[in-house]
């Protein structure tokens, strides 16, 4: 048997990774980071489709209400990420549209006063107001924590040791955006998880012109060649007998997207009428904003390390927590249906690609600002079958999670105290929210079944994503 080298057996701890090839003030060409700022815009383009497409249909929205929604979002995404990179922690992070607002929003949706509009359109104005106005107000929790140095003074108590939960916890706890959503169409998921796990590792060292194509642009060479599997696959009737929830997923020509899109148009505030204001909404909602809160703690912290870039300050940490309160009241008043976070698959991709740039960071928004406005190119990228992406998450969130374990390096594993904090942080931020899960799966309500929706809702939230807690 071949000697295991000595960098496998032990390594001393470093504050830098390995093997990055640009890091966050360092560019690559021109041509280069247009490529690599387009493959960040179509990844973004995952979330910024998923969440429209399941909440605009409960609201009465149509195709077009959704499409729409879709470019609001993308649009106020781009700006959100512009602000944040010139701004806020100028770290190289893409602000996407965040899951941790689903709840709050879907039970603002099944609101009793909104679900007796019987026109559907109206009903759909009517919740996406109410949606706005929840999201303003508690948007004032990270504007004040943040720009008034708050969060610089608890974050200074962030060890490494407390790190490691936060951010593996990012990537592990989004485990049922991976492969759950591939084997929707394993057909496709499975083909598309295992060519880019084959471009990013074991064919890395192909390269054109001394660089690394099929490393560096892996995302872009896979989703290419599987979303044209999937069309072939359309187009040669594979799906025409198969039930409707098998086409939506593997067909190339279900979402409605491109047809239902304008050619051109601008999103601009407040274009869904007025936000309306109810104080249990906006309770709710404020339970989003702080797991919002940590999750992009962690997250900073992690797209640091894999841009190489000294870690945040608590202050520079919390000017970017201002920055992305200010972006969730852009989201209120723009309407994009949920507020804003830290994509943990665009900070996986950072360690994907080895390219800590801010430059194409910056170039990836302006992709999503223009792709926006010109809504039927932004509809046709858009209208990639989202197993596709699930297949990528399954790969972008471990590393995000991986990030979180590299911590480790910095403490003194043959503490039993440490040992303790660790294995009963990681159980428990999983374990709870599966409690959590399984509960309302049965019983069609959360544990706590008041007649205060609000609390309802702030509870089920706090618990179920304690992982980001401890």
């Amino acid at each position: 048997m071949e000697a295991a080298k000595p960098d496998e057996i032990s390594h001393p701890p470093m504050d830098q990774l390995q093997g990055l090839e640009y890091c966050i003030d360092s560019n690559p060409s021109w041509g280069e980071a247009i490529a690599l700022g387009f493959q960040h815009y179509i990844l973004a383009l995952g979330t910024a489709v998923m969440i429209p497409s399941f909440l605009v249909p409960l609201m009465g929205g149509s195709h077009d209400d959704k499409v729409r929604v879709i470019q609001t979002l993308l649009f106020v995404e781009g700006v959100n990420t512009l602000l944040q990179t010139l701004f806020g922690t100028r770290l190289p992070t893409v602000i996407g549209g965040s899951y941790a607002f689903m709840v709050p929003i879907i039970s603002i949706i099944h609101d009793s006063s909104l679900m007796r509009i019987e026109d559907h359109h109206l009903r759909f104005l009517n919740t996406m107001r109410a949606v706005q106005g929840a999201l303003i107000v508690s948007s004032s929790i990270q504007i004040i924590l943040g720009y008034s140095q708050m969060w610089a003074i608890c974050s200074r108590f962030f060890s490494p040791l407390g790190m490691v939960p936060v951010i593996a916890l990012v990537g592990f706890g989004l485990f049922d955006r991976g492969f759950p959503v591939v084997g929707r169409c394993v057909e496709i998921g499975i083909p598309m998880l295992i060519i880019f796990i084959a471009f990013s590792q074991y064919l890395k060292k192909f390269q054109a012109r001394q660089v690394p194509i099929l490393e560096r642009f892996a995302l872009l060479i896979s989703i290419t060649v599987i979303w044209a599997y999937a069309h072939l696959l359309t187009a040669s009737g594979a799906y025409k007998h198969r039930p409707e929830k098998t086409q939506l997923n593997c067909r190339t020509d279900k979402a409605h997207l491109i047809s239902s899109a304008p050619w051109i148009k601008i999103p601009y505030p407040l274009q869904w009428g007025a936000p309306t204001f109810d104080a249990g909404h906006a309770f709710g909602m404020m339970a989003s904003v702080l797991v919002s809160l940590i999750e992009s703690t962690g997250a900073y912290k992690a797209a640091s390390r894999l841009a190489s870039a000294t870690p945040p300050p608590a202050h520079v940490l919390s000017r970017g927590i201002g920055w992305q309160g200010i972006g969730i009241l852009l989201n209120g008043l723009f309407g994009t249906l949920t507020g804003s976070t830290v994509s943990a698959e665009n900070v996986g991709l950072l360690g994907s690609t080895r390219v800590g740039s801010r430059r194409v960071i910056q170039i990836s928004a302006g992709f999503m600002i223009f792709f926006s406005i010109l809504g039927k190119f932004g509809a046709l990228f858009a209208s990639i079958p989202l197993t596709i992406f699930g297949a990528v998450y399954c790969v972008l969130f471990g590393l995000v999670a991986s990030v979180g374990l590299s911590f480790l390096q910095f403490t003194n594993m043959n503490s039993m105290r440490n040992l303790f904090i660790v294995g009963v942080a990681f159980f428990l931020g999983l374990s709870i929210p599966e409690y959590f899960r399984e509960y309302t799966a049965k019983a069609l309500h959360g544990p706590a079944h008041t007649k205060a929706g609000w609390f309802n809702d702030f509870l089920i939230l706090s618990s179920s994503h304690l992982q980001l807690l401890h």
